[in-house]
């Protein structure tokens, strides 16, 4: 899941509350209403629409959302609910949830996001959950994945635009080394490039990678990977290049 968002719109928060009451009113629920709301409305705007719906009607508008929706567009709308480190831990939590795992999305939002953005919501994942990020990786991934979200949401990756050239030609030239040129691949050399470097250092490796050896570096990792560590290294490659266009196409496959 992505975290771009709707450019929000003025309203008043107190207007929202009353008509999504009425949406919620009668036969069925007026869901072209309440996506017209809150879609076009931002976490902030979402919040105080929240406080006033419990004000004036003494309920949670979360619940009474969950019980009004169904599918695929209930799950959307109250994901909208939460803040964005707050929906990323719970999408996490859910993912990596043992009776029912969903490893893609778990490493979607992990290998999708910054650092900076990871620690928040690792905070955010214990304080609600009790439990690490780290831990639940551990307990419930396995193999290269394990080891590649593991060290994705430790390590302190840069976050600046500056780019180390000569860097990218020496990870252009390992990744080779480590995946086309050799029979098997040396899955230890992905992970430490791909958990390490900047984004802006990973695109500039795949661009030396293609310039170097007339080939992609996605089409090597996919040749080389497979799985849902091939997932996480494409999502975190497909960022590194141009997030929203990644996210763009992630919609219109999915």
């Amino acid at each position: 899941m992505s975290t771009l968002s709707v450019p929000p719109v003025l309203t008043s928060p107190r207007d929202d509350a009353v008509q999504l009451y009425r949406a919620f009113k009668g036969f069925g629920c007026d869901t072209a209403a309440v996506i017209n709301i809150l879609a076009h409305r931002d976490q902030t705007q979402r919040a105080l629409i929240q406080q006033e719906y419990r004000a004036m009607y003494s309920e949670d508008i979360s619940k009474r959302l969950a019980s009004e929706l169904t599918g695929k567009l209930e799950t959307a709308v109250l994901l909208w609910m939460h803040d964005p480190a707050g929906r990323d831990a719970l999408i996490v939590k859910q993912g990596l949830n043992p009776d029912k795992l969903d490893l893609e999305a778990a490493t979607e939002v992990i290998c999708s996001r910054t650092p900076s953005q990871i620690q928040h919501f690792k905070q955010v994942y214990y304080s609600r959950f009790g439990v690490y990020l780290e831990q639940d990786i551990e307990n419930y991934t396995s193999g290269d994945l394990k080891k590649l979200l593991l060290a994705y949401v430790s390590i302190q990756r840069y976050e600046g635009l500056e780019v180390d050239r000569e860097m990218a030609v020496r990870d252009a030239k390992h990744l080779y080394k480590a995946g086309e040129k050799k029979l098997g691949t040396d899955e230890k050399t992905f992970i430490h490039i791909f958990s390490e470097r900047s984004r802006a250092n990973l695109a500039a490796v795949a661009s030396a990678y293609h310039d170097m050896y007339g080939n992609s570096l996605k089409k090597a990792v996919k040749s080389e990977t497979s799985g849902y560590f091939e997932y996480g290294l494409l999502t975190i490659l497909g960022c590194s290049e141009n997030p929203a266009k990644y996210f763009a196409k992630e919609l219109l496959t999915n």
